[in-house]
């Protein structure tokens, strides 16, 4: 897959801890890239004066950290001065070699075609690859996958704490740079942001390459932390999309449902252990007063879930946002 030569588009890269990976993989980055923003992260190992020095490419730009600010924070470094330079769609990858460069036409396809403002690597669609795994790998990202689905309302995605991604601009200005989360919920947290702005994602398949170096993202250490930060996410993503900006019957299916549910098993639990204290029988009125609650409820929730995954950005071939706002005319409040 080519990309087109009116098309600018920068690849960014965190350097952290990857002096070692760090030139071959700029290297390796094909001559369709206009822009490569290295971003030194407070890089103990210095690795942005070591790209500086030994690195010919005069497309590759270093952008010094004072500080240590986390992938996040590097990434929107990168994108920043992506745009200021004028660059259409940027593209992040790792600098310590898991992400092959080659992919980055596969990445950036979806969003040249209108398909898509924002795509993302899944290293889980091949069965063959999942296999080789690690398991705690495989289950870990399961989890926190299903969380993502939730709190982002992107039901169609998979692997999100995958780096390997490609926006579009006209996303990227949307995004609030001072509220997203700078380190490894990054991935995670963008993409709650990105369905603020209705912004469509897609994932592209991969496969990871895996060598000599270390991941710093050890999924028993971070999961509760994403736990409660998807929570989060999730219930502003309700209350943005389903109160603030719009209103639909699934904003009262979801109360609804919550209160039968709860009322129903409240109510239920009361009665079986009063049965358990006094030894008699609850009448047949009183289990269906728990019992039509707790099926309402359900229901009611379900209904909810089926709306809610429907109403994901790009769902029954919407067009992307960026292909929106460039077919609005000039001047245009």
């Amino acid at each position: 897959m080519s990309i087109s030569k009116n098309t600018n588009i920068a690849v960014v890269i965190p350097s952290y801890r990857v002096k070692a990976f760090i030139l071959d993989v700029i290297s390796r980055i094909g001559a369709d890239i206009s822009k490569i923003y290295v971003v030194d992260d407070c890089c103990p190992e210095k690795s942005g004066a070591y790209v500086t020095e030994h690195c010919l490419d005069p497309r590759v730009e270093v952008i010094w950290h004072t500080t240590n600010k986390g992938v996040g924070g590097a990434v929107l470094s990168g994108y920043a001065a992506a745009i200021k330079d004028g660059m259409d769609i940027m593209v992040k990858i790792d600098g310590d070699g898991q992400m092959d460069p080659a992919l980055i036409p596969c990445f950036v396809g979806p969003i040249l075609a209108g398909a898509a403002d924002y795509t993302k690597g899944n290293r889980f669609f091949n069965p063959e690859d999942v296999v080789s795994m690690p398991k705690i790998r495989i289950f870990g990202n399961a989890g926190l996958s299903f969380l993502t689905k939730f709190s982002s309302g992107y039901w169609s995605i998979f692997d999100p704490t995958n780096g390997y991604t490609a926006i579009h601009r006209d996303a990227a200005v949307l995004l609030p740079f001072d509220k997203l989360s700078l380190r490894y919920f990054f991935e995670t947290d963008i993409l709650f942001r990105l369905n603020t702005v209705r912004a469509v994602v897609r994932d592209i398949p991969m496969r990871a390459h895996y060598g000599d170096e270390v991941s710093g993202l050890k999924i028993k250490k971070i999961f509760f932390e994403f736990l409660t930060k998807n929570i989060r996410n999730f219930l502003k993503r309700i209350f943005y999309n389903y109160y603030l900006r719009d209103m639909s019957i699934s904003s009262f299916e979801l109360p609804a449902g919550l209160f039968l549910l709860t009322w129903g098993l409240v109510f239920g639990a009361f009665w079986w252990f009063n049965s358990l204290h006094t030894g008699t029988y609850a009448s047949a009125g009183t289990v269906m007063l728990a019992a039509l609650p707790i099926i309402l409820g359900i229901q009611l929730l379900l209904s909810f879930l089926s709306y809610d995954i429907q109403s994901e950005p790009g769902k029954s071939g919407a067009t992307s946002l960026h292909v929106l706002t460039s077919n609005i005319p000039p001047g245009t409040p």
